[in-house]
């Protein structure tokens, strides 16, 4: 469960989470984890990058580094200005990795070779927040070796951090899991399905529909007399003809389209 930024977190949204996908047959095996009680792993992998010197401590602001950097692939570009020391009376107040220009890449099963030279495009990342809160970066590569996870499935809005996790893996010597990055749902705007964009929350009061919907949507072509069975037989449906091929190269997807 993702719940690291505690003052963003909504009371009752986990169990919400956890029933919703109970409703939509979907079930976890073992032991729920919570980001938010893992802080002493993430102690643990900052001390280790701090120990191989792969971590310095960012004094800049977000106002700062927006008014010196450039715009890079997944916002501002980390100008470097706290990457051999902290400049006179100032402190630091962010951890950040440092990267290079090497290429990091990986072959995503829909969206084919995917590289980027980090230093250049991205710039070096936070892995712990002036806030004093880890990063997204940090802990969910420590959460998916810990929890043994060989296969991501995930969407597309994440798919220019992977190679920052790839970064992080290999520098604390953690496994690679093998990712495809679904299309996500936009607006007539191009702008993903969220809070933000006040998309309306998934409802369970009719979850087979629901289920076709959402097949349809992924250009799965479940046949019509689905319709009419149980949330069981939807996803059963689902995991035997799964064509992922459909979506080759497909990153979003307008809804109603």
């Amino acid at each position: 469960m993702e719940d690291l930024d505690a003052p963003r977190c909504v009371a009752g949204a986990a169990d919400d989470i956890l029933r919703t996908l109970e409703a939509f047959g979907l079930h976890w095996d073992g032991e729920i984890v919570y980001q938010s009680q893992r802080t002493a792993a993430y102690d643990e992998a900052l001390h280790s990058l701090q120990a191989i010197d792969a971590v310095y401590p960012c004094c800049c602001t977000r106002k700062e580094i927006a008014d010196s950097a450039l715009h890079g692939i997944d916002g501002p570009v980390y100008p470097g200005t706290c990457r051999h020391g902290i400049p006179k009376g100032r402190e630091g107040r962010a951890g950040r990795v440092r990267t290079d220009n090497e290429p990091v890449g990986f072959d995503d099963a829909l969206q084919g070779h995917i590289a980027q030279h980090l230093e250049s495009e991205i710039g070096d990342f936070v892995v712990k927040r002036a806030d004093g809160l880890y990063a997204y970066q940090l802990a969910v590569v420590i959460d998916d070796a810990f929890q043994h996870i060989t296969h991501i499935v995930r969407g597309c809005d994440l798919l220019a951090s992977t190679p920052r996790q790839i970064h992080l893996q290999r520098l604390l010597g953690l496994p690679t899991p093998a990712y495809l990055h679904l299309p996500v749902a936009v607006n007539e705007q191009g702008e993903k399905l969220s809070k933000q964009t006040l998309a309306p929350a998934i409802s369970t009061d009719d979850v087979v529909a629901t289920l076709i919907s959402v097949l349809d949507f992924l250009r799965q072509q479940p046949p019509a007399e689905l319709r009419q069975g149980s949330v069981e037989e939807a996803l059963g449906w689902a995991v035997k003809n799964w064509q992922p091929e459909r979506l080759k190269g497909c990153r979003q997807i307008p809804v109603g389209m």
